[in-house]
């Protein structure tokens, strides 16, 4: 009897095992925004794709870069996402990070005026709404206008409002400010309500990280093999996206609570202009120049001579072998 029982608790355990063992791990990642430039993370998360790679894959939305940068510095994200900038000056402070990936691969804000205002160049003088004074898209819009120039704070002001595009765009309807950066495809929603898109960023900065995906590098190098299958993931959406184009547009219209058109003309945008890479890597050249206009608009001390000590792209890379190329 006791043997009878001895076993039966024995297979018991081992049931306990095995089931515990077919979980698949936890993977927290954070959106720094829910817009259509991140709409790869959503698709990942409720697509399937992470699961496929036996991760039970959790979105966070933390909104902003900042709040990405101290979620992985405490260990409570595994992968963050935002601007090269934030990640480059945390790597600065000794916070051990490493962009490994991309998810905005450049700009996608159009400056849209009050209709008063038909160029740039009729702007000197005006106040301009951003979300802050410090992130990529302002770095960006103050080298743009520094092209048609306008300085800093000499010709223009700005003005900081929270909440991205829609709260500038809503400033911009109110009159509180003359102008704005309003990204892909809320600018289509300021055409169709009569303001005047005088430029846009991409013109002036061809290549420009704008979204990156991050970690904590020591965390990375334990667990290489879920940074790997994450990245995999990653991949595998960013080529579902381009070659699913009337599955893709309806996902990200009903997620991202797009019109249909929109949705569409942003698609139409992103794969054109690949600022969805297709494997979701990154730009080299264009985290350089993000973290060079960073540097020139922060005053920051020194040169920056390579980008190697702020990006690790092997498991991107380690992720790939096992997928046929495109």
């Amino acid at each position: 009897m006791v043997v009878r029982l001895c076993i039966a608790l024995a297979l018991v355990a081992l049931l306990a095992s095995s089931t515990g063992a077919q979980e698949k791990p936890k993977f927290y990642f954070g959106s720094s925004s829910k817009t259509l430039g991140y709409g790869p993370l959503w698709a990942a998360a409720k697509r399937g794709f992470l699961e496929q790679q036996g991760l039970d894959g959790q979105l966070v939305l933390l909104r902003g870069t900042p709040m990405n940068v101290q979620a992985l510095a405490a260990g409570s994200l595994h992968v963050g996402s935002g601007g090269a900038e934030a990640f480059y000056e945390a790597t600065e402070r000794g916070l051990d990070m490493a962009m490994i990936g991309g998810t905005i691969n450049g700009l996608t804000h159009d400056i849209v005026a009050n209709k008063r205002y038909k160029t740039i160049e009729d702007l000197r003088g005006a106040v301009f709404g951003s979300s802050s004074l410090t992130s990529g898209t302002v770095t960006a819009l103050k080298q743009a206008l520094k092209l048609k120039g306008l300085e800093y704070p000499r010709d223009y002001k700005i003005l900081v409002i929270a909440g991205g595009s829609s709260a500038n765009l809503a400033a911009l309807q109110s009159g509180q400010i003359a102008a704005t950066t309003v990204a892909i495809p809320l600018n289509y929603a300021a055409e169709e309500a009569g303001f005047n898109v005088v430029g846009r960023l991409i013109d002036a900065i061809p290549e420009y990280e704008l979204g990156t995906l991050a970690v904590k590098r020591s965390w990375a190098e334990k667990n290489r093999s879920l940074v790997v299958r994450f990245m995999r993931a990653l991949a595998l959406t960013h080529r579902w996206i381009y070659e699913n184009q009337e599955a893709a547009v309806d996902f990200l219209a009903r997620e991202m609570q797009l019109k249909p058109s929109h949705a569409r003309r942003g698609w139409e945008y992103y794969t054109r202009h690949q600022i969805w890479h297709p494997d979701a890597d990154l730009s080299v050249k264009g985290t350089e120049y993000a973290i060079r206009t960073y540097m020139d608009q922060a005053g920051a001390k020194g040169t920056l001579t390579s980008v190697a000590k702020y990006i690790d792209q092997s498991y991107l890379s380690e992720a790939l072998k096992d997928l046929p190329k495109r």
